[in-house]
């Protein structure tokens, strides 16, 4: 309902009319009252013993009473079986009290049962209006008939507590309905406290079938209809801007925190709909941001958003407050997300959603009590701060990296890193160039620089395992030609060695369980591709045998997403820069084209997700990197150098 109205105001809508039946809803002051009165009636529960009856009429049988004797034992069996309470067993001011007979209890009167005091003078006046004898209340005081009537009624406080707590449940929490058609206030009255409590048991039924006045069966296909709409606007933009998501668990995850944010907006509005104010829903934009990029995250969670609109009281003004909230917080967390500095990221998302809201007030849209709201939306941005650990949870659940798993996997002091820098230092030194130049390629083309230099740092870290093998690393030893790793070796067996570091590398990984889509960098960064030298030089061998190709070709498999491509070529680039004498740009780009084309004539790009397009993006990045890095020095003028040799 859109209806904003005040006791005390007046109604500036036109004559509204109930459009079903609907009950009033008692106040909470008036539930208060009515509960705070019955729980004040303590109505105590007693339990009628026959056991004690039968026995104490039983032993005042055995008396010598004379003649006298039948008319005294009945009068005491009636006297007990009325119910006899002890003195001090219920207060003067009690009217009522329960009597349990038989198993069934009743509420009795509590003039009805007899006090201990009562029932025995109750005895004497029976006895002297039946009989003429006048020292009777001598002969009842000889034989001490008194003490035979003794309290029935047992207290039990367990029930008392129990009937009593029920009594408060029992407490209606309507007053009275509203019939369909009738009445509830016309245009420009004003609105009395009668006429508020009407319209306020009006918008909650109204709400608790989210707007719908028919059969129950249609507001449940409304609804439907309604989330499947929404699923379906979902699968379009995920279409249009990265149809590949359909393929891995991310779409899983999408779809997830979209019903999340769906489900949780819908509970709320059905228990108190002010709740919406405080609920995080900006955590939903963390969560996208986590895993996924910016032209994705954001009509993500403006989807997310929608059903406040359907379903939530004042959801256009929610809708635009955890709107612009959440744009500030997804973008904010790239530069605020560590340690202390979300509890910025926080302040600065309560400051959007604040202006928002302030705004939405000057415009007229937004009502309610100002210093109120701006609390509720200051807890609400801090609990999605406080919300953020999940994201932990949700990389096991979907086996998937978020952003802030990847940047612990960038730092290189790492302690795989750190092995890899003392074991094999040659190659550590390598993968950092790669990833740099990786990172320079990847924004060309709007792929994930991030993911790229984790997957550059780590591609080579079976190297550890035998770092002697490879030339980067032998460099470093000052050893003769025949002290090298290969010497000796035959061609095959050098490529052997040389393989394994893809093998070694992902069984390295997965003891250091890193996530999955680092190990796919370690095992496509080769692809299927031969080892090109150990190849050559075992075919010009007298007795090679082509069928023995399969022994110098990496295992694969070749390169699927656009971030393994840019790593092979960049692994390869770079490695191969090393060889060049000339850093022109002719003889760069030359250099370059070779690489890519002999990837491409390799068949590496086989099931590549990569447009023609995006590779040549990929080239020049990689060409301009490679121009930066091998730029040329400027020759020092004689004097200078005749100044640097006296030094």
């Amino acid at each position: 309902l859109g209806y904003d109205y005040k006791r005390g105001g007046t109604w500036n809508y036109e004559t509204l009319f109930a459009p079903f039946d609907f009950p009033i809803l008692k106040t909470t002051e008036q539930m208060m009252e009515e509960m705070d009165r019955a729980s004040s009636v303590h109505i105590p529960y007693y339990v009628y013993s026959e056991s004690v009856v039968r026995e104490k009429v039983r032993e005042a049988g055995q008396l010598d009473l004379g003649d006298y004797k039948p008319l005294i034992i009945s009068s005491i069996r009636s006297i007990m079986e009325k119910g006899v309470l002890s003195d001090d067993s219920v207060s003067e001011d009690a009217s009522v009290i329960y009597v349990q007979r038989d198993k069934r209890a009743s509420k009795v009167p509590a003039s009805e049962v007899y006090r201990l005091s009562e029932a025995r003078t109750e005895l004497l006046h029976t006895l002297q209006e039946r009989t003429e004898f006048d020292g009777i209340d001598s002969l009842l005081l000889e034989k001490s008939v008194y003490g035979y009537i003794v309290p029935d009624l047992v207290f039990d406080a367990q029930a008392t507590q129990s009937v009593n707590a029920e009594a408060v449940g029992r407490i209606s929490p309507t007053m009275g309905t509203v019939s369909a058609g009738q009445l509830i206030v016309s245009e420009g009255e004003i609105i009395t406290a009668e006429i508020a409590q009407i319209l306020d048991s009006y918008k909650k039924e109204y709400e608790a079938n989210v707007g719908h006045s028919g059969p129950g069966y249609l507001s449940l296909l409304g609804n439907s209809i309604l989330a499947l709409l929404l699923v379906a606007m979902l699968g379009l933009v995920i279409y249009f801007v990265n149809p590949r998501i359909f393929r891995d668990t991310r779409y899983y995850y999408l779809l997830f925190i979209f019903g999340l944010a769906a489900v949780t907006i819908l509970i709320i509005t059905r228990i108190n709909p002010y709740w919406l104010f405080i609920t995080p829903l900006t955590l939903a934009a963390l969560f996208l941001q986590a895993f996924l990029r910016p032209r994705l995250i954001v009509p993500v969670y403006i989807l997310s958003l929608l059903p406040l609109l359907v379903y939530a009281d004042h959801g256009a003004v929610l809708f635009l407050v955890f709107l612009g909230g959440g744009m500030v917080s997804m973008f904010g967390f790239s530069y605020l997300g560590r340690g202390w500095q979300q509890f910025l990221l926080a302040l600065l998302t309560f400051v959007a959603m604040a202006l928002t809201y302030i705004a939405l007030r000057f415009v007229g849209v937004a009502n309610g009590v100002m210093l109120q709201d701006l609390l509720r939306f200051f807890v609400a941005a801090f609990l999605a701060i406080a919300g953020y650990p999940l994201i932990y949870l949700f990389e096991r659940i979907f086996n998937l990296v978020s952003n802030s798993r990847l940047a612990e996997l960038a730092d290189t002091s790492s302690p795989l890193l750190r092995e890899l820098e003392s074991k094999a230092p040659g190659t550590f030194q390598h993968s950092l160039q790669v990833m740099n130049m990786a990172d320079a390629a990847a924004r060309a083309i709007d792929a994930n620089p991030l993911l790229l230099r984790v997957g550059a740092l780590y591609h080579d870290i079976g190297k550890i395992a035998n770092p002697q093998c490879f030339v980067e690393n032998e460099s470093l030893l000052n050893k003769t030609e025949d002290q090298k790793y290969h010497t000796g070796l035959t061609p095959m067996q050098s490529a052997e060695d040389i393989i394994k570091h893809v093998a070694d590398g992902v069984e390295m990984a997965q003891k250091r369980r890193l996530p999955v889509v680092v190990v796919d960098f370690i095992r496509t960064h080769h692809g299927t591709s031969v080892t090109g030298y150990f190849w050559s030089k075992y075919s010009s061998m007298r007795d090679s045998d082509p069928a023995n190709r399969r022994f110098f070709t990496y295992p694969g498999p070749e390169p699927v997403t656009k971030e393994q491509i840019i790593l092979m070529l960049c692994d390869s680039v770079e490695a191969a820069s090393r060889t060049l004498q000339s850093y022109t740009p002719e003889a760069i780009s030359a250099f370059v084209e070779k690489i890519v084309q002999g990837k491409m004539d390799e068949g590496q790009f086989a099931r590549a997700e990569i447009s023609i397009k995006e590779l040549g993006e990929v080239k020049e990045a990689i060409k301009s990197y490679l121009a930066q890095t091998h730029h040329g020095r400027v020759e020092y003028p004689a004097t200078r150098k005749k100044f640097l040799n006296f030094k």
